[in-house]
Order: structure tokens, then sequence, then C-alpha cells
């Protein structure tokens, strides 16, 4: 996978900012899933019950849906080196507050709170998209997006291992707290190295930062339909918190939810009502314009490929114990396996994006990931090990050359909005990841699986009506003059 002045091994300029980024997004991951392969030890410090462990899990994802919204607003606004450094170091006080929990309440609230980390996401995206053109970017993103995905698999390799290392019931804690250091070094380091642009280039900020701008009277319609899913998982989540569900919270606090996710619903509507009323008197320039239908299709795309893979990461190590009888370390190495291939796929995904056009790309990747789904949804306890894990590393490979290929897409849509519509599509794999974990608490493995094959297909269907990114995008330049910035 090579192409023109594209050189992994450099460190200089635009590889330098490559390398720097898909570290930071490395470290988010090994934070935010630093749990995950701790669970078992986990409930057993703290008597902990199923229920619970499920519950965490959830609660792991729910904050990342507002957080990538508000990320990609922020990033925009303010720039990938300032919002990167910020979160890295404020989110290692709730990995610090997970680890000196010594009840559920404290551990749901901590896993609550670092469901912001996995916002970090969002950043990378603007700021690989100003250092790279069009023809590497596919590339560049799955080279950030898949290498550092693999902070999730380096977790679950090693972070067992440190815990008994540790040794005694507190061995997972010191552990939990080490990835918390890590990251504050880190957002020192990468405050300290990065640059937002190369040296002369303008970066382009949003108009307006409380809705995303559209160019359509249409798309404004199709943008308040594409808010009502993320909400609506936020409400998923809140149900499952009420005595509905595993009883967190109150009924009283749980209607009080009820009623400002609506308030807050209709203040989105509102301001993007403000922001883009000036549709509704005049046409937009076709110059200007760009197609929130991509947006759309690509929301549902990241639902099915990053939403399955939250869900499956959060959960692999248990199934795999619990149907294989295992232990939780060989568990551990094992469902580390589905997130190894992120290390080759994702930037694959890219690539070959880059090559064979966007569209067709996310084709087929789309139908090799329904059918590995629907291959997992077979496995049971009578299936030899080695082809289970063959068949959860197959499947892998398509979630994440998929999510390499949407993300090839983000940023050729409107550059000055990348992170606002990066903040959207991905915070729509996290709506996925609520939808698929809830239904993993109400039925089978086998069930669960089967569930995101049919999500998947409903993707595949939506890819009728992608359109493949061609020619060039306008940007006003501060002096008033356009930029053209070439998309294929």
């Amino acid at each position: 996978m090579s192409a023109s002045n594209f050189n992994i091994w450099s460190f200089q300029g635009k590889m330098k900012t490559l390398h720097l980024s898909w570290v930071a997004f490395f470290i988010t991951f090994f934070v935010w899933f630093n749990h995950a392969p701790l669970l078992s030890l986990i409930a057993e410090s703290l008597s902990l019950t199923p229920a619970q462990i499920k519950t965490l899990l959830i609660l792991n994802v729910a904050l990342t849906i507002p957080a990538r919204i508000i990320i990609g607003v922020v990033t925009d606004l303010y720039g990938p080196r300032k919002t990167y450094s910020l979160l890295l170091i404020l989110c290692s006080i709730p990995c610090f507050m997970f680890a000196l929990g010594n009840s559920f309440e404290q551990l749901a609230l901590a896993r609550f709170l670092l469901g912001f980390i996995g916002a970090g996401f969002v950043i990378g995206i603007r700021l690989v998209s100003e250092w790279f053109p069009a023809n590497q970017l596919g590339l560049a993103e799955g080279i950030y997006g898949g290498w550092g995905n693999f902070g999730s698999a380096a977790g679950a390799i090693s972070l067992p291992i440190l815990a008994l290392a540790f040794g005694g019931d507190d061995g997972w804690r010191w552990a939990v707290g080490l990835t918390g250091l890590i990251s504050f070094i880190y957002g020192i380091i990468f405050y300290r190295t990065v640059r937002d642009t190369p040296q002369g280039a303008t970066y382009f900020k949003p108009k307006s930062a409380k809705a995303m701008e559209v160019t359509s009277v249409g798309d404004f319609f199709l943008l308040l339909v594409m808010k009502l899913p993320l909400f609506g998982a936020l409400a998923l989540l809140n149900w499952k918190l009420s005595p509905a569900g595993v009883s967190l919270i109150s009924t009283e606090f749980s209607m009080l939810v009820y009623v400002i996710l609506a308030a807050l619903f209709v203040y989105e509507v509102i301001a993007a009502y403000q922001v883009n009323k000036s549709v509704f008197k005049e046409k937009v320039e076709p110059i200007h314009q760009y197609s929130f239908k991509q947006v759309a299709v690509l929301n549902v795309l990241y639902f099915a490929t990053f939403g399955s893979e939250l869900a499956v990461v959060s959960m692999l190590p248990l199934f795999f114990s619990e149907t294989f009888g295992l232990d939780v370390i060989y568990a551990g190495l094992l469902a580390s396996s589905y997130a190894f291939m992120n290390l080759l796929s994702r930037p694959l995904g890219g690539w070959i994006s880059d090559k064979y056009g966007r569209k067709t790309t996310l084709i087929i990747l789309t139908t090799g990931l329904s059918l590995g789904y629907g291959v997992m949804a077979l496995i049971d306890g009578n299936w030899p090990l080695f082809l289970a894990v063959a068949a959860a590393m197959s499947c892998s490979f398509f979630v994440q050359a998929g999510e390499g290929a949407v993300f090839a897409a983000v940023p050729l849509i409107k550059r000055r909005l990348t992170g606002q519509i990066a903040g959207m599509t991905g915070a729509y794999g996290n709506v996925g990841a609520v939808c698929y974990l809830t239904v993993l608490s109400f039925v089978s493995y086998s069930t669960f699986f089967a569930v995101i094959a049919i999500s998947a297909f409903i993707g595949l269907l939506m890819l009728y009506f992608m359109q493949e990114p061609k020619g060039e995008m306008a940007e006003i330049l501060p002096d008033g003059s356009v930029e053209l910035i070439k998309v294929s």
C-alpha cells in the first residue's frame, strides 16, 4: 500500500502528523475499553451481578453519542491540536475514578463519563484531512483509524497480564489507573508537537457552531430526521437504567431525563433553522452546495460497522469464555483477534477506496460484513475453537475495512464541516453500539449476531442513494476568494 510521497516509515511533515494522531487515538481506545478484558476480575472483586456488568458495557458507549457531536463542533472551531490535547488530559480523571471505585454506582458514573474519550476519533479525522490530498486520504484515514482502534486489542492483551502482575484484589485497579496516567502524559506531548495545518495552509471554520449547515430545503428536513436516532438511543439508555431496566435511576429521574431530551431536540430543531433559514429564501450557488444525503448514508453504514465493533469488542471476551469454558486471560487473548484485524483491514479499506472508488468499495465490504455476522450467529460450543476464532477474524476484516471506507468518504463532503460530519457519523456508530448491546441484554449471542447481520444488509440497500465524490469542493478564504479542493 504505497502512494506517491507516502512513506509510512517517515516521521516528517504530514507523516509525523499521521503518526502522532494515530497514537493519540490508540490511547483513547486503550483507556475507553480498559475495563472489557478485566470484567471478570472486577465482578469478582466487587461482587457485581451479570446485569450490572452488561449495564457498565452500555454506559461505556452512551455519552460518546453527544460527545462526538460536541467534539466535532469544537474541533472545527478551535482546531484538532487544542481539542485532542484537552480531551486526553481531562478524560484521565474519570479513568482514575473507575480505578478507585468501590461500588457499582461509582463504577457506573466513571464509565459513563469515560464515554467522552471515545469522541477523540473525530478530532483526528479532521486533522488528517488537513494534511493529505484526496488520492491519499483513504489510506491515511485508514491508518489513523485502524492503528488507533488497535488500542482496544492492546488492552485486551496487556491489561489482564498487568492486573495479575500487580496481584491481589486490586490488581485490576493498578492496570486501569496506568492507562489514565498514559492519557494525561500524552495529552501534554500532543499539544507540544502537533500543528493543525501545514505551514501556510488555511484552516476553514464553519459559519456557526449552533448547528450543521445544509444547502437545500430537502437536506434541512433530512438533517432533522437523522437527529432522531441520536436522541432515540439516549432515550433507550435512559429506559435501560430506569426501574423498567436495571433500576439504577428512579422513575422520577427517568421521566425528567425524557423531558430534557425532548426539550433538547426542540432546541436542536430551532438552532438548525436559525443557521439554515436562508435556504428557504434563496438557492445556494451550485459551487457551494453539498448533498446531506451523502452524510445520511454514511451514518447508517457506520451504525452497522463501528456500532457492531464497539458492541462485539465489549462482549467477545465473555462470549469466548462462556461458549468454550475458557479462563479470563485466554478468552481475552482470543477476543483481541477481532480488534487485531484493525492493523491492516481499516487501512486496506481506505486504500481500496482511494484506488477503486468510495461507493463500489462500500458495496463489497458491506456485503461481506452482513455475511460474516451471519456466520458468527451459527457459532456454538460444538465448533472447533480455531474455526470460531477464524470466523471472528474474517468478519472483523469486513467490519473494519468498511469503517476505513466510510471515513475515506467523510472528509470529501465539505471541508469546513468535516468535524461536524465526522461527529455525526461517528455518533451513529455509538448509537449502533447502544442498540446492539441493549439487544444483547435480552437475547442469546446467536440472535445478537443475527441482528447485526440484518442491520448491515439494510445499510447495503441504503448505498443505492450514495453518490461517488467527484470533482472539487469549494471553500471561501478569509479574503473572500474561493479555494477549490479536489475530492477525486
